[in-house]
């Protein structure tokens, strides 16, 4: 097994062959580029450690190459070499975020020390400080944050990415679960072919199949054409199940029975077709516990968990809770009109203290909220709160001092006497619902099932609107 892989951009043959050569010599896989133009293809189509690059190539500025956006150069760590020594050039390069600058001519030892050295170096490490903060915020496929669990995450994806094997993802409702998902095909071979997400709790059992696996015209009533379903439609790509511990036990046979064959059968036909898609599946759930329940088929969940990758809560991930607010006040702040928001230095450090339950999904509410009822420049989250009073949330008593059973979970109606007052200037109606199912999940552990029992509302409606919120 090579030791990495290597993209060496040069247009001397002498000096590329002469890099190849001793790379080569100690295990290393060598590839050359001559141009930029030679250079982006071969990033676009491979994935390399390190690429060593010369700054004069014959269509242009090698500097334009770090210049691209860091998901476009993927995970490359790269090292100018150039015969212009320049601290000018040096410090154009380190702010681009080159690991290393190296003047020609190069020594062996000093080459294959820079090498091992950037090929264990991470590129979003790379950059001068405040690119850094940029790099940081721009993330990695889609998440924000460098805290050291997330790493673990993002190690995760790209070893993973290229692989076959079915994924599970797990980890607290508001995580990034699809996120997780996105990257995963982003990140492999099959980032040219369909992602196709279908939500298994948000979906009616007696549609789920047909969702699924398609159906023929006349299957059932409703049926007045043909449909290929989630699978078939992600044909050559990756299809993600979101929410898998809500799927029938009945549905779950026939999904074992497409794992173990690749082969759909659409409701109403009597024919079997080949698919070829990778699964990931995800659940807010614990799986485990799910099957112990009976719930959930255990020969379906050692089949599924293949390769388990379990997010971190956003109370664990450090400091990334302040890039990731940040960074979605400029987001919101722009659909709302408003350019040049920020968050207040009491938001932040709320923010930072705050162990937001609901997770990314909760912070996001909160700052949307805070930015749509607020005024001026600086965001504060306190004008809206994230969660309901503690007086609100007690039970009502009986004489003897027992809490009495109120009609209804979590209604506050059940309370005797006059409701208190909740700060709801501002709010409407649609921002009071996304308070209220917010809390309920949070309150549940992130169980959107129970919390939506708790609100009496069926399952699949409450991740309906969730899903409508997110967009």
């Amino acid at each position: 097994m090579p030791e990495g892989r290597v993209l060496i951009i040069e247009d001397s043959a002498s000096l590329a062959l002469g890099y190849a050569a001793q790379l080569e010599e100690v295990g290393y896989e060598v590839s050359v580029a001559e141009t930029i133009a030679e250079a982006e293809q071969a990033l676009a189509e491979g994935t390399f450690d390190v690429a060593l690059l010369d700054l004069q190539l014959p269509d242009g500025n090698g500097l334009s190459l770090l210049e691209t956006p860091p998901d476009m150069r993927g995970a490359t760590t790269f090292v100018v070499i150039t015969s212009d020594g320049s601290l000018t050039r040096a410090i154009s390069a380190m702010r681009l975020g080159a690991y290393d600058f190296l003047v020609k001519p190069v020594s062996g030892t000093r080459l294959l020390t820079t090498v091992r050295n950037a090929h264990d170096h991470k590129p979003a490490q790379n950059a001068a400080e405040p690119e850094k903060k940029a790099a940081k915020a721009a993330g990695f496929h889609g998440f924000i944050g460098q805290s050291p669990v997330m790493r673990d995450v993002y190690r995760t994806i790209e070893n993973v990415a290229d692989s076959k094997a079915t994924i599970f993802i797990t980890g607290e409702s508001g995580t990034g679960k699809e996120v997780t998902a996105e990257a995963i095909h982003a990140a492999g071979r099959r980032r040219s072919k369909p992602f196709v997400a279908i939500n298994c709790g948000a979906i009616p059992e007696n549609l789920l199949e047909s969702e699924l696996f398609g159906h023929v015209k006349g299957a059932f009533t409703g049926a007045v054409e043909n449909r290929i379903g989630a699978a078939k439609a992600a044909d050559g790509g990756t299809l993600f199940l979101d929410e898998i511990c809500e799927m029938d036990l009945k549905l779950q046979v026939k999904l074992l029975r497409f794992l173990q064959t690749a082969m759909i059968q659409r409701v109403g036909s009597p024919k079997a077709e080949p698919v070829d898609v990778r699964i990931v599946c995800a659940t807010n759930r614990d799986p485990a516990q799910e099957v112990m329940a009976g719930r959930f088929r255990e020969d379906l969940y050692y089949r599924l968990n293949v390769i388990p990758i379990s997010l971190p809560p956003l109370r664990a991930r450090g400091g990334d809770v302040r890039l990731i607010a940040e960074e979605l006040v400029r987001k919101i702040g722009r659909e709302e009109g408003h350019e040049a928001l920020h968050l207040s230095p009491e938001s932040l450090t709320y923010v930072a203290a705050h162990d937001w339950p609901g997770n990314v999904r909760e912070l996001q509410n909160a700052i949307r909220r805070a930015i749509v009822t607020g005024s001026g420049e600086a965001v504060e989250l306190s004008q809206a709160p994230t969660r309901f009073p503690a007086a609100a949330m007690q039970p009502p008593h009986t004489a003897d001092g027992m809490a009495a059973a109120p009609n209804g979970p979590d209604r506050l109606a059940a309370q005797p006497g006059p409701l208190p007052m909740l700060d709801l200037a501002g709010m409407t109606m649609e921002d009071i619902e996304k308070l209220a199912i917010d809390q309920a999940i949070a309150r549940h552990g992130g169980n959107v099932s129970k919390a939506a029992r708790a609100l009496e509302l069926s399952p699949s409606t409450v991740y309906r609107k969730l899903e409508r919120w997110s967009n």
